[in-house]
């Protein structure tokens, strides 16, 4: 079964999403923040991380999250799709220049994004023990270096 992450500080979307998901058959994960969000990913190891910008309770947005796992070669290889209600030119390009993968502006269709999440799923690296095959286990029982949590 495979992952996806979601991240969203608003719990209607973030409810919209998880029970579209689980029809899907997915293994839904839940981070209301960007800090929770980088230690799940360094923990649950997703295939897809379904990432909101704009989280105004936390002390990391989305765009940083996305930059800080793109940067790490354990956490490179997961796919993320940026949720945003912003949806100009530049907000897309900021999106996509941080290293998502794709970039989905609010409201959104449930089918359309289903079939982005299948498509993304597919092409997650594959994995062993937890860890990423390309990546350099640099990190052990969970330990998350302190320069991607501050």
């Amino acid at each position: 079964m495979k992952k996806v992450l979601i991240v969203d500080d608003q719990p209607q979307v973030h409810e919209l999403l998880k029970v579209t998901l689980e029809v899907g058959d997915y293994e839904v994960l839940s981070a209301g923040d960007g800090r929770q969000a980088i230690y799940l990913a360094y923990k649950e190891h997703p295939h897809v991380i379904l990432l909101d910008i704009m989280m105004p309770d936390s002390e990391i947005d989305g765009l940083e999250v996305c930059r800080r796992l793109k940067a790490d070669p354990v956490t490179a290889g997961i796919v993320i799709i940026l949720l945003s209600a912003k949806g100009q030119k530049e907000d897309i390009e900021a999106g996509l220049a941080a290293g998502a993968n794709d970039y989905i502006t609010k409201p959104f269709s449930p089918i359309g994004l289903m079939e982005k999440i299948d498509k993304a799923a597919q092409i997650c690296p594959p994995r062993r023990d937890g860890i990423y095959i390309q990546a350099v286990p640099r990190y052990f029982l969970g330990d998350i270096p302190p320069q991607l949590l501050y």
